[in-house]
């Protein structure tokens, strides 16, 4: 079912001085930034060998990601393993008695589908489920 880990994602309070960090003192390339409105964020792609970093800038306040930064601070948000299908990955995960946070997978960036796995069943770890097209 899970093929690699796909990203992790890095909730930051500001996209700018965050990315200077990784591209200046650790010397890591961006790939791409990208506004995702339904999720009410702002995201930098940094590629990282096979993987990447998703760092994630909240565009409001009352956003999954604004509410994170509000509660916890900037840090680790989640963790993203790669599907071949997305859709047959929930269900087989429901199955086996993991509460989802989505029923049905929604759109993520570049292009991806994409659905996340409640961190009260996966030991408390926010998981997402990424299908890559």
């Amino acid at each position: 079912m899970i093929s690699k880990i796909n990203h992790i994602g890095i909730a930051v309070t500001n996209l700018d001085e965050a990315l200077k960090f990784y591209t200046d003192a650790l010397g890591l390339k961006l790939q791409d930034i990208e506004v995702v409105e339904e999720q009410k964020v702002k995201t930098a792609i940094i590629p990282v060998g096979e993987a990447k970093l998703e760092l994630l800038e909240s565009t409001d306040p009352e956003g999954p990601i604004g509410k994170f930064l509000e509660s916890k601070g900037e840090g680790l948000h989640h963790l993203a393993f790669e599907v071949e299908n997305v859709v047959d990955a929930l269900t087989t995960v429901k199955d086996k008695g993991v509460t989802v946070i989505d029923e049905t997978p929604r759109g993520g960036v570049e292009n991806t589908k994409i659905a996340f796995l409640h961190p009260k069943s996966t030991r408390r770890v926010l998981m997402e489920l990424t299908e890559t097209p």
